[in-house]
Parts: C-alpha cells; sequence; structure tokens
C-alpha cells in the first residue's frame, strides 16, 4: 500500500511551499506526525472545495494547520474558514503556517475544548426569534477530524450549522480496519467510530459514501 501512496503522491499535483514547511514542522516538533492529512488527502480536499465553490468551512481538529491551509488555498477572498483545536501548545506553530501560505486573513484559530466551542458557535448563529441557524451563517462544509469517541456528538452540534446541499466531511472513519474487525475492538476510539459510521447510514436526512482514502474519508451530503 505504501507503493501505492508514493505512486499516487508523485503524480498528483505538488503541495505548496507552505504545506512543506508545515509537513516538515509537524516531523521535528510533535510525536503524531501520522495525524498530517497528507499531501494526496490533501489536494483532495483542497479540489473538493474549488468544485463546490465553498465560502464558509468549519474544521474540527487543527492539528498543525496542514488540513486548514488546503481547503482554505481553495476559497476566494470573501471566504473564511473556521478552525477549532484543543492544544494551545501549537498555536504558534498552526498561525505560522496561515502566514507562510499567506491565508491568515482567511482562516480563524479557535482554542478550547471543541464540544463547548461549537455549542457556544451555535448559539451564535441561531436566531433568537425561531431558533433556526441563520442561513447567511451556515457552512458549506464541515470538516470533522477531532477526538474520535465524540464524532456523534459533534455530528449532532454541527449538523444545522451545515447549509441543505451542504458537505460534512468525516476523516479516520475506518480507523486502521478496526471498524471492520469480529468481533468488534471494545476500545472507546473503535467503539465511537463504529457508532458513528452506524448512525449516518441511518441517517435519513443525509446521503454518504466512505472513501478508502489514507484511513478513510466519511462524505455526507445534507439533503
Amino acid at each position: 500500500m505504501e507503493n501505492i501512496y508514493n505512486y499516487i503522491k508523485e503524480h498528483a499535483t505538488p503541495q505548496a511551499e507552505a504545506l512543506s514547511w508545515v509537513e516538515k514542522q509537524t516531523h521535528l516538533r510533535t510525536n503524531h506526525a501520522r495525524m498530517l492529512s497528507g499531501a494526496v488527502q490533501g489536494q483532495f480536499m483542497r479540489m473538493l472545495v474549488q468544485m463546490t465553490k465553498a465560502e464558509r468551512i468549519l474544521e474540527l481538529g487543527t492539528f498543525t494547520g496542514y488540513s486548514a491551509i488546503c481547503m482554505a488555498s481553495a476559497l476566494d477572498v470573501n471566504g473564511h474558514l473556521d478552525t477549532l483545536e484543543l492544544n494551545d501548545e501549537l498555536e504558534d506553530l498552526i498561525l505560522e503556517g496561515f502566514g507562510r501560505a499567506g491565508l491568515s486573513d482567511r482562516i480563524t484559530l479557535h482554542i478550547g475544548d471543541c464540544k463547548e466551542t461549537l455549542k457556544r458557535m451555535l448559539s451564535e448563529m441561531r436566531d433568537s426569534e425561531n431558533g433556526n441557524c441563520d442561513p447567511d451563517k451556515q457552512y458549506d462544509i464541515v470538516y470533522m477530524d477531532a477526538n474520535k469517541r465524540e464524532y456523534c456528538e459533534y455530528y449532532e452540534l454541527v449538523f444545522d450549522m451545515v447549509r441543505p446541499g451542504g458537505l460534512i466531511l468525516a476523516d479516520n472513519v475506518l480507523w486502521d480496519g478496526k471498524v471492520c474487525q469480529d468481533p468488534l475492538p471494545q476500545d472507546k476510539q473503535t467503539l465511537g467510530i463504529a457508532r458513528f459510521n452506524d448512525m449516518i447510514r441511518d441517517d435519513r436526512r443525509v446521503e454518504s459514501v466512505i472513501l478508502p482514502l489514507r484511513d478513510g474519508l466519511n462524505i455526507i451530503r445534507k439533503k
């Protein structure tokens, strides 16, 4: 599989200089470089933003900012991306990467607990009279790549924040193949991902497909 991935990477559009810097710094300054989205998935997400003409994007789980840069680089000058990250020790690295990519004005980094931040954002988006989200504030794309144990909770919080026809992208939904094992491993992360995948399958408000890209990417379209 590694040979196939390298072949695909070599035959895709090369990553930008700022992304190469983020990738290098991620390996040098963190212990979890494998969490990086990488060039292939990053290019796919960039093209997805271009194809959907997305203007507003929400990301759950910034890590070192690689995927945020990929998506934000496809936005037009009026587009904006909000990204949420728990680990404040990564803030300087993230913001420097955004600056190197020339995207500081298109990305807002929110440091703090993901669920609490989402609750606050959702409250700010709701109309005080009818409780519905303001269509002008809804997102075109939400990308989930935070705590796998909480994917179901994230989904419930972001659903109304996404416009009809918009996309929710959930990463790592194959979880190294653990979700396919019988019996299912009982660690909380595997159980969280499996429960989320079942939830999406059974949700008639959406249509979805899981792509075996990297560790599995669930593409969910809100009807």
